[in-house]
């Protein structure tokens, strides 16, 4: 897919970090808008911020863990503008807590919202994009769906899973021939607010007892090194550029990827496991 002009683009988690990136590069691209989030006021003004400038754009309060919330999505796409170009599958929460003392509403919280709002963005909007005749869908992983970090347990697994995925899409659309191309976006630290709003929209508020200290510290650490991270209108360009050039793997810091390659050398050579 080389051209945005007039092609219609929706973002989940839309509204705000990443997703409102990514919005902000299409529309410098001439795209039509469908941002979808679940933040009502950061969506009102980030369709106001859209509209103001002269692109067209909606938005629409989804929550993406729900498959009813996501064809929703899809139908008011279609009721806007009459089909769907571009898919980004970029909604994302993450809680800092130990894989074994992680509470289960927390891991079916984070898994439902990383991996399963992919998967019914993938089922739900394939299918409408193949009825453009050309298209794209992304999906915004993150470097621990290469590498898994302590005290990420449930993010790491979904996040592994959203490679997976996507994997799998584009190679089924490779084999068939399809116009459709598929892309994974593979971020380090990006100034975003998921850590906040993660904490906002979690279901359960009680912390495992077991994890105080530590899981502190890395909650600290990863807001720390979120702060001081690439602005998330570099990624959305990023993100526009690889689209437009086929692109299946998207990092925004590729030099992460010689960690990657350690742990594939040591599955090679002695199956130990290297820390990231």
């Amino acid at each position: 897919m080389q051209d945005f002009t007039d092609r219609v683009a929706v973002v989940t988690g839309g509204a705000s970090g990443i997703g409102l990136g990514m919005c902000r590069a299409f529309a410098q691209r001439g795209a039509k808008l469908v941002v979808a989030d679940l933040d009502e006021a950061n969506l009102a003004a980030a369709v106001a911020e859209f509209t103001g400038q002269g692109a067209e754009a909606i938005g629409v309060r989804c929550d993406v863990s729900k498959l009813a919330e996501v064809e929703s999505l899809a139908q008011q796409a279609l009721d806007a503008y009459g089909g769907v170009n571009v898919l980004c599958n970029n909604a994302g929460v993450g809680i800092p807590t130990s894989a074994r003392n992680m509470k289960l509403d927390d891991w079916e919280w984070i898994i439902n919202v990383d991996l399963w709002g992919p998967i019914y963005g993938v089922k739900v909007f394939l299918p409408l994009i193949e009825a453009q005749g050309e298209g794209h869908i992304n999906t915004t992983s993150s470097m621990a769906g290469l590498i898994s970090s302590p005290f990420m347990g449930a993010y790491n697994v979904a996040k592994h899973g959203v490679v997976a995925l996507m994997a799998a899409v584009e190679r089924e659309l490779r084999v068939k021939k399809s116009a459709i191309t598929a892309s994974v976006l593979c971020p380090g630290p990006i100034n975003t607010n998921i850590s906040r709003n993660s904490v906002t929209y979690r279901p359960s508020k009680a912390k495992p007892k077991a994890d105080g200290p530590n899981a502190g510290k890395m909650a600290a650490s990863i807001q720390a090194s979120l702060e001081e991270g690439m602005p998330p209108d570099e990624v959305g360009e990023l993100v526009a550029d690889a689209i437009g050039q086929d692109k299946f793997w998207i990092l925004t810091h590729p030099r992460w990827a010689k960690t990657v390659q350690k742990q594939l050398d040591a599955l090679r050579e002695d199956q130990s496991l290297i820390r990231a």
